[in-house]
């Protein structure tokens, strides 16, 4: 598999595992992995970052697919009403509180307009960006920070890792946190509280 593989830690064996979008050009990259435990489904997922090999946002159209291919595969468990929880680096910081510059960002993949708009698009489904859910629009909180010098230390960053959460997962969802002061990595984890009924 790709660079970009993800992996699951669990107390817990799944049921059941499905690491394909049944096309080629995603599957290579071993980007996703779903994962049944009892009738909660766990998509672990690492979204493509839109930049090509010079930042020319020349992977934007792939990045774009691929959310669009992940939605599909997950929609009829979505309908058939499943708890569903989308997890991971979505690459894509959704709203201007987000991220810490978006003035000077608007031309960056990350925050260009046609990648919040899919973000947009799998709220407008029924997705629910747990985070949101419990904290306001004022609240400014990010998950990524580069990692020039001093940066996270002015909190100069990104909300990119994110818990998308089906409508048959919210009744069973009872916090979400960002873990900003674990430190380790660009990256910070994120969290979801959930009731164990959620099972099954």
């Amino acid at each position: 598999l790709g660079y970009s593989g993800v992996s699951v830690f669990s107390r817990r064996l799944w049921d059941e595992e499905v690491s394909s979008l049944d096309e080629e050009r995603f599957d290579r990259e071993g980007r996703v992995q779903l994962l049944r435990f009892g009738n909660l489904w766990i998509a672990n997922v690492y979204f493509p970052n839109g930049n090509g090999k010079d930042r020319d946002n020349s992977r934007v159209r792939y990045k774009l697919a691929f959310y669009r291919a992940l939605f599909d595969k997950l929609e009829p468990l979505k309908e058939a009403g499943a708890p569903i929880l989308v997890l991971g680096d979505f690459n894509t910081a959704h709203r201007k509180i987000d991220l810490a510059r978006p003035k000077t960002n608007t031309k960056t993949s990350g925050f260009l307009m046609s990648e919040r708009k899919e973000l947009t698009r799998w709220l407008s489904a029924g997705w629910v960006d747990t985070w949101r859910h419990f904290e306001p629009l004022t609240k400014e909180r990010y998950s990524w920070w580069s990692q020039r010098f001093g940066v996270r230390e002015r909190n100069v960053g990104w909300r990119l890792d994110m818990v998308y959460a089906s409508p048959g997962a919210m009744p069973f969802l009872r916090a979400a946190n960002i873990h900003d002061d674990v430190w380790g990595s660009d990256h910070c984890p994120v969290s979801v509280d959930l009731d164990p009924a959620i099972l099954g």
